[in-house]
């Protein structure tokens, strides 16, 4: 069973550039869209541990979690109220391995993320680099 509660990686490299993964064209809420990798945690599921089940199971990666970076609240196109935290987050290793539920992946300079991006994460963009540059 899962939560209303939602993580998502904001996952940066050492060249300053930011994942992004691209939601395959049969998803039900937003098909094509360029987004962070992560998901809804599991009842009862730390944040830290649902972040890294997420971000294993949709594209490969071991990830540490550094910080908090924002919170987001928002409601699904069926009405469910969902809390979303964002994190700070290094890759612990670089094979990329998609699921099912994303059809691309980039590493994306900062400088260019808003222009690829969708723009719910925009202000995250702005925070990084405002605190954590």
């Amino acid at each position: 069973m899962v939560s209303n509660l939602a993580v998502k990686a904001f996952i940066v490299n050492s060249k300053e550039e930011l994942f992004i993964v691209k939601r395959s064209s049969d998803d039900v809420q937003n098909p094509g869209l360029w987004e962070l990798p992560g998901g809804r945690l599991n009842v009862d599921e730390s944040p830290f541990d649902g972040l890294k089940r997420e971000v294993k199971e949709e594209c490969g990666l071991d990830i540490e979690v550094l910080n908090a970076l924002s919170v987001q609240f928002y409601e699904q196109f069926d009405g469910k109220k969902i809390t979303m935290i964002n994190f700070v987050c290094k890759s612990l290793n670089k094979e990329v391995v998609l699921s099912n539920e994303h059809s691309e992946f980039e590493w994306i300079p900062l400088v260019k993320t808003k222009s690829k991006l969708c723009k719910y994460f925009h202000k995250e963009v702005d925070l990084y680099k405002k605190f954590f540059k």
